[in-house]
């Protein structure tokens, strides 16, 4: 793979991952889909994220991977080291998608962000 692709994060069946897809094709950028589902996720990946963004903006505790288990969580104070726990052992929960381009991380869906985030 080269290192000026951009790397998408998620799996296949998300509508925003599609969006962003479409987005990327239509814009003519190079990028690989790195599928959580037949992948997984490293937890060194998972520390660089939650460096450069925090955990909070990877942990999707609105989507239906939170709602099946937030009950596991609930006298548990969430930190770092927890968060990333809970994304290793649940890739479902991680906020889609996450956009990996030189060394700089966009999280979530958004055309805007998208066009100043290649530029």
């Amino acid at each position: 793979m080269n290192t000026s692709e951009a790397i998408i994060y998620g799996i296949p069946n998300c509508d925003s991952i599609k969006k962003t897809i479409d987005w990327l094709n239509e814009n003519q950028i190079i990028f690989h889909f790195h599928n959580y589902k037949k992948s997984g996720i490293e937890k060194s990946t998972l520390k660089k994220w939650c460096k450069l963004v925090g955990w909070e903006m990877l942990l999707n505790k609105k989507g239906t991977t939170w709602k099946k288990i937030q009950l596991d969580y609930q006298d548990i104070e969430i930190n770092e080291a927890i968060a990333i726990e809970i994304m290793l052992q649940n890739n479902s929960i991680i906020k889609r998608p996450v956009v990996s381009f030189n060394n700089k991380l966009l999280v979530g869906f958004n055309e805007n962000e998208l066009t100043h985030f290649f530029k």
